[in-house]
C-alpha cells in the first residue's frame, strides 16, 4: 500500500511517499505554492494521477490537518479542508486528513541534527513534515 503525504502551506507544499509495503514514509519533494488552493489542488491531482499510474500504484493520500495545540481549528484548517474537497473530485484515491500538530517543529528538530544552518534546513522542513504526517498515518494502519 503506497501512500502520499501532503503538508500544505501557503508558500510551500511538502510531499512524502511511503514504500510499496506502506511501512516507511520518506520525504519526497517540495512544490512552490502561491496561496491559491484551487491551483494547488490541480497540481497535486496531476502528481497523484502520475503516481497512481505507476507500477506500485497509489492507495492513499494523507493531508496534514493543522490545528491549534488545544485541538481547535486555525486559519489554515479551512484551506486544507477546501484542498481535500477539491482533490476528492479530481483523484481516484481516498484522502485522509491527519492531525499535524507540531510536525513542522519536529521536522526542524530532526533536520537540525544533520544541518545546523537554518537557511539550508528551511528548504527541507516541509517535505520532512509531510513524511512525519504520513508515518503517523501508516503507524496507525492495521497490519495483517
Amino acid at each position: 500500500m503506497r501512500a502520499l503525504g501532503i503538508d500544505y502551506g501557503e508558500r510551500r507544499i511538502g510531499l512524502a511517499l511511503s514504500d510499496a509495503t506502506g511501512m516507511l514514509a520518506s520525504p519526497w519533494k517540495l512544490m512552490p505554492n502561491d496561496a491559491n488552493v484551487g491551483a494547488a489542488a490541480k497540481r497535486l491531482a496531476e502528481q497523484v494521477k502520475a503516481l497512481h499510474s505507476e507500477d506500485d500504484g497509489l492507495h492513499a493520500v494523507v493531508i496534514g490537518l493543522p490545528r491549534r495545540l488545544d485541538g481547535t481549528a486555525n486559519d489554515q484548517t479551512a484551506r486544507v479542508k477546501k484542498l481535500a474537497e477539491l482533490l476528492t473530485r479530481e483523484i481516484p484515491v481516498p484522502i485522509t486528513l491527519q492531525d499535524e500538530r507540531l510536525t513542522s517543529h519536529e521536522a526542524d528538530e530532526l533536520l537540525a541534527q544533520r544541518e545546523p544552518d537554518w537557511r539550508r534546513r528551511k528548504q527541507h522542513v516541509d517535505a520532512m513534515a509531510a513524511a512525519l504526517i504520513l508515518q503517523d498515518f501508516l503507524d496507525h494502519q492495521p497490519r495483517p
